[in-house]
């Protein structure tokens, strides 16, 4: 029997301070914070995923090792780069319409669910309450 990969259960980050990283993701995100203790807190993501923030003496963040974060459209990430850079002052990389580093050096992007590149989220509940549809543009087609 083929195994069948059904998504991603969580994403594990580390920081310098669990409980200020997880106020962090709270206000930027509106993350839920499902428990905590002992260095280390974790995060509802929607429905079936959480983030996993763990607390280390030393950081190590790499170049290019980084997650995805969906929101629902683009007026809401305007919101999260309009947090990131006013509030947390921090920078936004070019590459990606809403890239960034953490305060404790975690690179996240955040796309939107109108992207179409994404229709490979169609099946997850998440998509369908929030009555996404993706239209097919012959014409785009045609140009492929």
């Amino acid at each position: 029997m083929a195994v069948q990969v059904y998504g991603c259960n969580h994403v594990l980050i580390e920081v310098t301070d669990a409980r200020k990283a997880a106020k962090f993701y709270q206000d930027v995100f509106g993350l839920k914070m499902l428990r905590g203790g002992e260095g280390a807190v974790w995060c509802k993501l929607g429905e079936h995923q959480f983030l996993a923030i763990f607390e280390v003496e030393t950081l190590q963040p790499d170049r290019t090792k980084h997650f995805g974060l969906m929101v629902r459209d683009a007026q809401q990430i305007k919101e999260v780069r309009r947090k990131l850079t006013r509030k947390y002052k921090l920078k936004l990389h070019p590459d990606f319409r809403c890239d960034f580093r953490d305060p404790w050096g975690n690179r996240i992007q955040v796309g939107d669910l109108s992207d179409e590149s994404l229709v490979w989220l169609l099946p997850y509940q998440e998509v369908q309450k929030a009555g996404i549809a993706f239209i097919r543009n012959p014409q785009q087609e045609k140009r492929l």
